[in-house]
């Protein structure tokens, strides 16, 4: 079994979209949505949920007040402000640091696990998904990304599966080396404008430190013919293998109102580029 995640570096790319077109095109994968912050494959490929899984973040302070002797020491100590004068905890604060249990003389305050979202295992017209949904103002989106991440390769390993595709957070933080740490491949998705550059050199760089093997699409080829040509020269010079190059069109907006994939809606050519890209990746990944 091969692990993919398809990043961007930036919002806006396309990632999305080229992640629900191989979707479209696999023949035996599992799907992962690890943009938890802002999921929004499931819009294209319309899950069917069959099971849903609690998921806990960091755990959270609460103040027993039978046994609170309002000696003032959590409020005192706590650097974030999240306990009141009346020792009342402010759950919105609290960043589960736990010097409050700590401090406590009389063991009145302790660390509660919360509910911080919630982890749905799926079925699409594509084959199984794995994604979540993080609760509003919630942290520990990269713990999150983890375990969709283990949860799609038992349902791989399960079923038997040849592939995880995995949907990526844009950027370089915590959710993004989560997404992509142990994967046999990151498939980068960028576009030629200048911050598009920028942004895909900065993820490369996250990826090189993990070492972690890369490969580019180049999205909306066409909207600066060169900065296209200067990504490709890049692709050469740093011997990153270049997927493909997709043409820019309209049809892909359109698509993803009908709620389809691309090779679902058009056989033209942005899905012939598509298939192309596909093509070579599953070349790159040596996939039958």
């Amino acid at each position: 079994m091969k692990q993919v995640t398809i990043i961007s570096g930036k919002g806006g790319t396309g990632k999305t979209t080229i992640t629900a077109a191989f979707a479209a095109l696999a023949r035996n994968a599992v799907l992962a949505d690890c943009d938890v912050d802002a999921a929004d494959l499931h819009l294209i490929l319309k899950p069917v949920v069959k099971k849903t899984v609690g998921f806990h973040g960091l755990a959270v302070a609460t103040i027993d007040e039978e046994k609170c002797i309002k000696c003032m020491d959590c409020v005192n100590h706590c650097q974030f402000d999240a306990i009141t004068e009346d020792i009342k905890i402010k759950y919105e604060a609290c960043e589960g640091c736990g010097v409050c249990e700590l401090v406590c003389p009389v063991n009145a305050a302790t660390m509660i696990q919360r509910d911080s979202g919630l982890l749905f295992e799926s079925e699409t017209r594509f084959g199984p998904m794995v994604h979540a949904r993080l609760n509003t103002a919630e942290e520990s989106s990269g713990k999150l990304v983890t375990e969709v991440r283990h949860h799609a390769e038992d349902v791989a390993k399960k079923r038997d599966k040849d592939v995880v595709l995995i949907d990526g957070p844009p950027g370089v933080g915590c959710p993004v080396i989560s997404a992509i740490t142990g994967v046999d491949l990151v498939v980068i998705v960028t576009e030629p404008t200048f911050s598009g550059i920028h942004d895909l050199k900065r993820v490369i760089d996250v990826a090189n430190h993990f070492e972690i093997p890369q490969a580019i699409i180049i999205n909306k080829k066409d909207i600066n013919p060169k900065k296209t040509n200067e990504i490709k020269s890049f692709c050469e010079n740093h011997d990153i293998p270049l997927l493909g190059s997709i043409p820019y069109d309209t049809l892909a907006t359109k698509a993803m109102i009908e709620e389809k994939a691309i090779p679902e809606y058009d056989k033209g050519n942005v899905t012939s580029s598509i298939i192309e890209s596909w093509a070579a990746l599953r070349n790159v990944l040596n996939l039958s």
